[in-house]
């Protein structure tokens, strides 16, 4: 297994590190972003540190997909979202050095895309992101 640097923020959450978790498995974590797309934002990232995914070995594609979806299933019941987004940066954009999938809960007309993609990053309130982590918990546990 590759050593993960020192400063690594998702090897940190995957150690234990305070973040709003939606899934806590063998080989995957997946937790709310800290500053949304959308609410309801969630990254799922391997356990194992792994840089980029060109460098995801075989054996974590299937885990780490099978949370991916289980997570924009939950986005259906929990947020009544429309649908999801799901995305990987490689290197370009890849704003921690782990390999992460964002999953972003859609509706129509949410206007996630615009000109130039200029996304707006959002900021959770109170103990919002809390009680949204935990409804999304139970509903993923559910599937």
């Amino acid at each position: 297994m590759p050593r993960a640097p020192a400063a690594c923020a998702f090897c940190a959450v995957v150690a234990g590190a305070d973040a709003h978790r939606v899934l806590d498995e063998a080989s995957v974590v997946a937790f709310l972003d800290r500053a949304p797309l959308i609410k309801g934002h969630v990254l799922v990232v391997p356990r194992e540190h792994v840089e980029t995914f060109d460098d995801l070995p075989p054996a974590l594609i299937a885990p780490l997909f099978s949370a991916v979806q289980r997570v924009s299933r939950a986005f259906g019941r929990t947020l009544g979202a429309d649908g999801s987004y799901t995305a990987i940066n490689t290197r370009i954009s890849q704003s921690v050095p782990h390999v992460h999938v964002h999953v972003v809960p859609r509706r129509k007309g949410d206007g996630l895309f615009r000109a130039g993609m200029v996304w707006i990053r959002r900021r959770y309130e109170g103990d919002e992101a809390a009680q949204l982590a935990a409804r999304l918990r139970e509903a993923i546990a559910a599937s």
